[in-house]
């Protein structure tokens, strides 16, 4: 797709979503049909990583995933990554040969074309997914002590088509030489970084967004992410910024029910690696990171 014709959908989409348009144009399934199981006792989770060039933060999330078991959940790890890139793919064949009750390692490869439009991979996870509920989420993310368990402990009952952390707590931005991430590289190993690296950050959050978005596996059957909007699973050439989260909420009718759930940590950073070391682009997204943060 061109940039121009991307540029062009892309702001369309936006704008459609702002409230200009009905999103019945957009559906082919109204979510408030969709009929949601209220399911208790033991659940099953299905959590989605993207991973493109992130091998060091997705060893300190599938570390947490051991670190900090849970027998509460019956947990499903899929990650959508590409096989030529190097530096994950030795990371899912660590774990991969791990036997970890109660986890179920699922590496899915994809063209980097496809995995460039997160919400493509995001989609498929959706559609196929037989979890009670999916957490749509990044490779950055750690779920540390007892955020998992508590997350089950949350979800007993409920039929929320969304729901979302509170809170969330992060590093401060960590530069390319810091110690986190050099210990991420040197892996892949089981990796844990002390809560006490980790703050609150950005306030209680309101919607369910970037990779805090905790989906009832009724509804993702259903409707898919953003399944019915063509533009968003369209492969791209680059990188796409995430503007389909907004999409994905409008389109099921929610911004999503905090919860209180503790520990849901990221690994924050100042350089983006999916972007082109050196560019002007990657100059410009660090200089608004670092001002961001201040």
């Amino acid at each position: 797709m061109s940039g121009i014709i991307e540029s062009v959908l892309s702001l369309f989409y936006r704008i459609a979503v702002s409230g200009f348009l009905p999103v019945s144009w957009f559906r082919d399934v109204d979510p408030a049909t969709v009929s949601k199981a209220k399911k208790t006792g033991k659940l099953s989770l299905e959590i989605v990583s993207h991973c493109w060039r992130y091998g060091h933060f997705l060893t300190y999330q599938l570390s947490s995933l051991v670190n900090h078991r849970t027998e509460k959940f019956d947990i499903t790890m899929t990650v959508f990554f590409v096989a030529e890139d190097d530096a994950v793919t030795r990371v899912i064949d660590y774990f991969g040969r791990m036997e970890v009750p109660g986890i179920t390692w699922n590496w899915q490869s994809l063209p980097k074309e496809k995995l460039f439009r997160r919400s493509i991979g995001r989609n498929l996870a959706a559609k196929n997914t037989e979890a009670d509920w999916i957490w749509f989420t990044d490779a950055d993310i750690i779920f540390h002590e007892n955020c998992l368990d508590t997350l089950a402990d949350r979800l007993q009952g409920r039929d929320d088509g969304l729901v979302h952390p509170t809170i969330g707590l992060g590093t401060s931005l960590l530069a390319e030489d810091d110690e986190i991430l050099r210990k991420g590289r040197d892996g892949p190993t089981l990796l844990e970084i002390p809560i006490e690296q980790f703050k609150p950050y950005g306030g209680p959050r309101k919607k369910a967004k970037g990779p805090h978005q905790i989906t009832h596996g009724d509804i993702a059957r259903a409707c898919g992410y953003c399944d019915s909007i063509g533009h968003y699973q369209t492969p791209a050439e680059r990188w796409m910024k995430t503007y389909e989260d907004r999409a994905f909420r409008w389109l099921i009718g929610t911004h999503g029910t905090p919860l209180d759930i503790p520990n849901v940590c990221q690994i924050r950073h100042i350089v983006k690696g999916r972007y082109k070391k050196d560019s002007l682009v990657t100059w410009i997204r660090k200089f608004i990171r670092k001002s961001q943060d201040h």
